[in-house]
């Protein structure tokens, strides 16, 4: 996956690859999302998920990365929707607010075109807008590793490894903790640190 240099419009759409446009999610994307993660939970070991959330279920979490204003992008090619990122608050404790952890999944058959890259950089720049210091990254390694080499590439060091915490699909599982700043740790923390800004969600 290439490094991103990408236009940034008014709009909030960025136009990274020809053809391609990383935007804010929007509610009519839900069901194309839906179906994108249902596939890693029914078919893979790279989500813990073991049932497939409902649409339904994706409103409500679009509802609160809103209400916490975290960002939540897509990839859409060719006007479909190819791929999304978001970032989630890493623990509940409020000492945490200001980690989040970052998810990226792309559609079957969308992988080696640069997408994940793209998603990735964008999420990290509008979190690090949001006021996210660290991003954190749980890998499964599951011994296919593009997830770890994308993380790795895009600054992420590996500082964990939780053995066999898992077990799906027959196989014991570990998952790798990745993590990276966002901003200069000695920069000081804002009251509230993720704020929300244009382009972070359309919920038309």
């Amino acid at each position: 996956m290439i490094a991103m240099i990408s236009a940034i419009e008014e709009s909030g759409v960025r136009l990274p690859l020809e053809g391609v446009a990383i935007r804010p999610v929007r509610t009519a994307d839900l069901g194309a999302v839906a179906g994108i993660f249902a596939h890693y939970v029914d078919h893979t070991r790279f989500t813990f998920e073991e049932t497939p959330p409902s649409e339904a279920d994706w409103h409500h979490r679009l509802e609160q990365g809103a209400a916490a204003g975290l960002p939540f992008l897509v990839a859409e090619v060719d006007g479909r929707v190819a791929g999304y990122a978001r970032c989630t608050p890493w623990r509940e404790k409020p000492a945490y607010r200001f980690t989040a952890e970052d998810s990226i999944y792309l559609a079957p058959g969308m992988g080696g075109r640069g997408l994940g890259g793209e998603l990735l950089a964008a999420l990290l720049d509008d979190a690090a807008e949001a006021g996210v210091r660290q991003m954190v990254a749980v890998v499964v390694d599951d011994g296919e590793g593009a997830s770890l080499a994308l993380h790795r590439r895009y600054g992420f060091a590996l500082v964990g490894r939780l053995s066999r915490v898992g077990h799906k699909h027959g196989r014991w599982l570990d998952t790798l903790l990745l993590q990276r700043g966002l901003l200069p740790a000695s920069a000081t923390p804002a009251t509230t640190p993720h704020r929300a800004h244009a382009r972070t969600t359309d919920t038309g």
